[in-house]
């Protein structure tokens, strides 16, 4: 269009001018045209019928498929980056909140005598919570508003408040744990029935059975949240890390009344988000703050304790898994029994089963060539916000369903790939359309068919690549996983090493990935390494807890993550290329699900020692 409207200026035919740089090129004469100076003509043509387009050969790309360095990627080096917290604009003021320490609880009594005397604090506000469902409205509580960061926070640790728990306050994981284990072990929700799965488990010649259980997660991004608000001339502008702007902006105007078009969502750097910072209660509370401030701005921030404390966190769960082997190892029968919290709980009122979403996150997809295949939901109770987090659900199943192929697979005689690679069965697009349970990431089955030769392709890949079957002295072990999540597909090795005392070093990692086609291989990879080592830290020692409906764990010396000493020496990428045919799949997400049970079947492959609940902590000192 850009073309045929430079022509039409220039008198010349079509086929004489070229679209380059930001440019239309008449090829004969040299002159040149901006496409500034042609869009709005060219808006007014007929567009091309598809048919007619001409798109650029693979060959003809300048950047599409090869590595480009980061736009910021020096701002973020030196530290010029602006990220939430640097927000700064004349007269700001600073606020904390103390929030209800158990979710759905409020304040009983307040005393802010000996907080106001704080120097530097300027006001005392409370912020009305939301009952169920909490959506993303903050949870109430009292705010500490002050003319700096310091003051605030020492405000609100002057603040004497009690506070009346409300329905969670009895909430306790390992009680809670123990709850879902009962109902893991009896029939639930069917989700998905092929053949008997039933039958099939009493006739079988060998079962196998175990039961997985993965705790409560915290997004903890190295950035916790932050917003800035400031309302002048009823109208409200909001200066915040957010992932989800646009909800951010309807849920602010939604609060303060007014119209959608008179908020302004200013999106900063994330400083990490996962999940976290698509819920926008942190922008909403600083809203609300500068409406009590005359619209003068405010910044709200959260600490550490604030983020790990009173945050949505990842679902907890336990996945059993029951399954029959015939006489010569071969799975005739497996029945998965998922029992998880769901994030609908926080949208709707007394949901107790996952959300098909969630239930397509690896659950019901699972692409495994058995008869006789039945997977189950059975009811849990949200007691706390429960949120996205990296990969979502597909932490849990991959978990579960790939630890449990390996187990199979040492009942059976058999190694770990080889068996896995039976369970796939041979290459073919998985007929799963029918499923009413179904959930393809929000794309179409045709687009984005599950494939279940592209996902053997990455277990044989990663194989080869990772030198599965070498020899490997006293201590050392190889596990291997595999998963298809949002739309792509990720098989990971993981090489361990454990010492006699329990300490464990991880010399190198092999992933391969198939996302279709790639626009940038270097966040490919980067994406592929970033989730190898947020996946170790989930392995080892991540766990949010409840002991009187409050969370124990309050910063990173017990909310710990992985450090420099326990990651991986090696960390090796292998992306499938691509021929340009197939349609491109995510990688944000995809590299965290088989990164687990990946670890624990090359610990298993060490030491003959079963990890089936995480964080492994000392499990294995033990």
């Amino acid at each position: 269009m850009l073309e045929a409207t430079a022509a039409k200026r220039w008198g010349v035919e079509p086929g004489e001018v070229e679209a380059r740089n930001h440019e239309i090129v008449h090829k004969a004469s040299g002159r040149k045209l901006g496409y500034g100076e042609l869009a709005e003509e060219a808006a007014s043509l007929e567009v091309p019928a598809n048919d007619q387009l001409r798109l650029k050969n693979p060959e003809q790309f300048r950047y599409i498929g090869k590595a480009m360095p980061l736009a910021d990627g020096f701002d973020i080096t030196v530290g010029k980056a602006r990220y939430g917290f640097d927000t700064w604009m004349e007269g700001m003021k600073y606020a904390v909140v103390a929030r209800p320490p158990v979710f759905g609880g409020k304040v009983a009594t307040l005393d802010d005598g000996a907080a106001l005397k704080v120097p530097g604090v300027e006001k005392i506000v409370r912020i009305e919570g939301t009952s169920a469902p909490a959506k993303f409205q903050p949870l109430g509580g009292v705010a500490v508003i002050a003319r700096n960061t310091w003051a605030a926070m020492k405000g609100r640790d002057a603040l004497k408040i009690t506070w009346e728990d409300g329905p969670h306050g009895s909430y306790d994981s390992e009680a809670f744990r123990k709850q879902m284990e009962e109902t893991a072990r009896k029939p639930a929700k069917v989700v998905r029935d092929d053949g008997d799965a039933e039958a099939a488990l009493g006739k079988a010649a060998k079962r196998v059975e175990a039961e997985y259980y993965i705790p409560h997660l915290a997004q903890a991004p190295m950035e916790p949240p932050a917003a800035t608000a400031r309302i002048a001339d009823g109208k409200c502008e909001v200066w915040a890390c957010v992932q989800a702007p646009q909800v951010t902006r309807t849920d602010v105007a939604e609060r303060l009344g007014l119209k959608v078009e008179d908020v302004t969502v200013h999106v900063t750097l994330l400083g990490g988000g996962f999940g976290r910072k698509s819920k926008p209660d942190f922008a909403i509370e600083a809203a609300l703050l500068s409406k009590e401030m005359g619209g003068a701005p405010v910044k709200l921030l959260w600490t550490r304790e604030d983020d790990i404390r009173h945050g949505y966190y990842h679902t907890v769960s336990v996945e059993r898994i029951d399954a029959g082997l015939d006489d010569k190892g071969k799975a005739v029968a497996w029945r998965h029994r998922s029992v998880a919290p769901t994030i609908t709980s926080i949208f709707m009122p007394d949901t107790k089963h996952q959300g098909p979403f969630e239930l397509g996150m690896g659950l019901v997809d699972v692409p495994f060539d058995i008869p006789n295949l039945r997977c189950e939901n059975g009811e849990a109770e949200a007691h706390a916000r429960i949120g996205w987090f990296r990969s979502v659900s597909n932490i849990p199943h991959a978990f579960a369903i790939q630890s449990f192929a390996a187990e199979l697979a040492a009942a059976s005689g058999k190694d770990q790939k080889d068996y896995l690679l039976e369970l796939l069965g041979p290459p073919r697009v998985a007929a799963l359309e029918s499923l009413d349970t179904l959930w393809n990431y929000g794309e179409s089955t045709k687009v984005y068919p599950v494939d279940v030769g592209r996902l053997r392709h990455v277990v044989e890949l990663v194989a080869e690549k990772s030198g599965w079957g070498r020899q490997l002295p006293k201590g050392h072990g190889l596990g291997i996983a595999a998963h298809r999540s949002f739309v792509t597909y990720v098989a990971t090795v993981v090489e361990t090493v454990v010492a006699e005392d329990g300490t464990l070093t991880i010399p190198r990692v092999d992933v391969a990935v198939d996302c279709g086609n790639v626009v940038n291989p270097e966040r490919v990879r980067a994406q592929m390494e970033g989730a190898c080592i947020m996946g170790l830290s989930l392995a080892l020692s991540s766990e949010i807890s409840f002991k009187e409906g409050r969370v124990v764990q309050g910063n990173f010396d017990d909310y710990q993550v992985a450090r420099i000493d326990q990651a991986p020496r090696e960390i090796n990428v292998h992306i499938v290329p691509s021929n340009w045919d197939l349609a491109p799949g995510g990688v944000g997400e995809p590299g965290l699900p088989p990164f687990a049970p990946a670890l624990t079947n090359a610990i298993f492959a060490a030491t003959g020692k079963r990890i089936r609940r995480l964080p492994i902590g000392d499990q294995l000192r033990a």
